[in-house]
């Protein structure tokens, strides 16, 4: 039995020593995850503090079969997709792969800034305007793929998907960032070239 497994155990049997090592360990992915879903610093420091929460009340129903990170960072995505469903927020970056092979670069997962790592200046704005479209579902799916480099299962479990409405999710958003991103590329070298007087 390892170190998680026993606080886990201690934690269901009313421990709050052992989840306060829990809240320790995972405080800082599970903000991260808030952060990319929502935006904002503040609104994801209090959906990081109702998810342990929630974790805190249903730690009874946890399966011990089942990824710990993975049950804690799926009640972060269920929260954090309501909040998106009640309010439209503006979110950002996410980088992924097109069929042609064209990226979106994904910031550092660990990094306490994640936005400040990739995106900057006329690229943040590009990637703001881009995601905002994206369905909340199809949002938290690839942020759990690219980010956090979960598989189809993982985020199937997570989200309460099959792992073919997964795949079908985390396929039409790449196919969607990377059309929107061409656009933009399309857009930004017609704007930048110089004017030239036609001649005559």
């Amino acid at each position: 039995m390892n170190e998680e497994t026993a606080w886990v155990l201690q934690a269901q049997q009313g421990d709050d020593e052992a989840f306060t090592k829990l809240v320790e360990t995972y405080q800082t992915p599970v903000f991260n995850l808030c952060y990319r879903m929502l935006g904002e610093p503040e609104l994801a420091e209090d959906a990081a503090q109702e998810t342990f929460l929630r974790a805190y009340q249903h730690l009874h129903r946890y399966d011990q079969k089942r990824s710990f990170a993975t049950w804690l960072l799926s009640i972060a995505a269920h929260y954090c997709i309501d909040r998106l469903r009640r309010r439209k927020f503006s979110m950002f970056s996410i980088d992924a792969e097109d069929d042609e092979g064209n990226t979106f670069e994904l910031p550092d997962p660990d990094s306490p800034d994640p936005e400040a790592e990739s995106v900057k200046g006329q690229t943040r704005d590009r990637v703001h305007a881009m995601l905002k479209d994206l369905d909340n579902t199809d949002r938290a799916a690839i942020i759990m793929r690219y980010w956090y480099d979960y598989s189809e299962i993982e985020i199937a479990e997570s989200l309460r998907l099959t792992v073919s409405a997964v795949r079908s999710r985390l396929h039409r958003a790449r196919k969607e960032l990377a059309g929107m991103w061409q656009e933009e590329e399309t857009r930004a070298e017609t704007e930048s070239r110089p004017y030239e007087t036609p001649a005559f």
